[in-house]
Formats: C-alpha cells, structure tokens, sequence
C-alpha cells in the first residue's frame, strides 16, 4: 500500500473535481437548454445548484475510488471513514455551537447580514419551483459528504504525511476550500477558512472523516435553517 504524494494527491483531486463539475453541467445545460437565458440572469437557481451536487458527487467519489484502488487501500481506510471515540463526537459539536455563536455575533454586530444573497437566492428558487426539499438535501448533506471525502479525506490523507506536514497542510487546504466558495463575499469566505481550520483539527485529532461530515452537515443545517426563517419571517 501506498500514499499518494503531494502532487499526485493535487492530481486527482483537480480531476475528480473537474469531471464531477463538467459532467454535471453538461447534462444539466442538455436538459434544461430552455433555460439558459434565465440561469445566466439568475446563476444561483436552486434546483440547478441541487443538480449539480447530485450529479457531480458519484461522479468524484468514483474518481476517487479509482484513485484509492491504484494505492492498494481500503476506501474507507484510506479516507479514514470510521467513527470515532464518542468525546471527540461531543467536543466537536460543542465547538461548532461556539464557532457558530461567534460568527453571528461578529456578522449581527458589525452590521453584516446573517443570511447571503446566494442563499436567499437559492432557497426562494427552490420553493418557487417545487425543488425545496431536494435542493435542502443537496446543501446539508451531498455538499458536506463530496466535500470532506475531497478536503478532509483525500487531501488530507495526501498533504498531511506528519506531525510537521500536518498544521501547513490543514491551512492549505481550509484556504483551498474556502477559495472555491465564491458565491460568498469576503466576510463568508472568511468564516468558512475559520470552520475549515476547525474540521482540519478535528479531522487530524480524531482521525475521522466521517466526523468532520457530521460537523459540516450541522454547519449547513444551521445555515439553512438561518435562510429558511429569513425568508419566512423577514422577508
């Protein structure tokens, strides 16, 4: 068995992004061709986004299948999908509650919005179209379970080879993964590089990625539920 090195890690990640991405697409803009002209003027269309995550997912796990495979691992081994001791369970979600309780405060304080425009868009899309509970699905579940098998297991498997390599690795990638969030303003990147930092820990202490899932799915939850009373209540 083998380890993937750091640019062959980088490697397949970009191709397991790339194809999810453009084979997703592809057949997104093939079946709903009618509507280019009102995804150009409205990109963040909940069910296309629900669609992308539902496509583009397999399509990255196989990618990634094929790449553990070649190592001679386990895929659950090898993206370390075990679950952990039941404290590292409880003190990640308690520092979640924290984290999450700061950033509010910090966004509600300084004048800033709660809830983006992009989930605003997203969620009235959704409902408008009948896409609600799908596109709820894709945000708080297929988003969290492509993106922890990409950041917190693959690369991390990859990039973080010892106690050395493990802290650059966790800041390369939360930075990574944060950069890939542009439909955020400055503030939400921001917040999503806090939380990547915090999964990178969480991923490297309890050595499980099935956590860090968790953990990022709570996340979305909460900033769905965030969403979905704004736009019930504060319209």
């Amino acid at each position: 068995m083998k380890i993937w090195g750091y640019w062959a890690t980088l490697g397949w990640g970009l191709l397991a992004f790339i194809a999810g991405q453009l084979v997703a697409l592809a057949v997104v803009v093939v079946w709903r061709a009618d509507a280019l002209s009102s995804l150009a003027q409205n990109p963040y269309d909940g069910r296309f986004l629900a669609l992308l995550l539902f496509i583009s997912t397999p399509i990255t796990i196989a990618v990634f299948a094929l790449a553990v495979r070649l190592a001679r691992w386990r895929f659950s081994d090898y993206l370390a999908l075990e679950w952990p001791p039941t404290h590292y369970v409880t003190t990640g979600v308690a520092w979640l509650v924290g984290l999450i309780a700061v950033g509010d405060a910090l966004l509600y304080f300084g004048g800033l919005p709660l809830v983006t425009p992009f989930q605003q868009q997203s969620y009235a899309t959704a409902a408008a179209e009948g896409w609600l509970v799908p596109m709820l699905v894709a945000a708080v579940l297929v988003a969290p379970l492509s993106e922890e098998l990409m950041f917190r297991g693959f690369l991390f498997r990859g990039w973080a080879r010892s106690e050395r390599s493990t802290w650059p690795a966790i800041v390369v990638i939360s930075l990574v993964w944060a950069g890939l969030h542009v439909q955020y303003d400055w503030t939400g990147i921001l917040q999503i590089f806090v939380i990547g930092l915090f999964l990178g820990w969480t991923r490297w202490r309890s050595g499980s990625t099935l956590l860090t899932f968790l953990l990022h799915a709570l996340f979305n939850l909460e900033g769905t539920i965030e969403t979905a009373l704004q736009m019930r209540f504060f319209p």
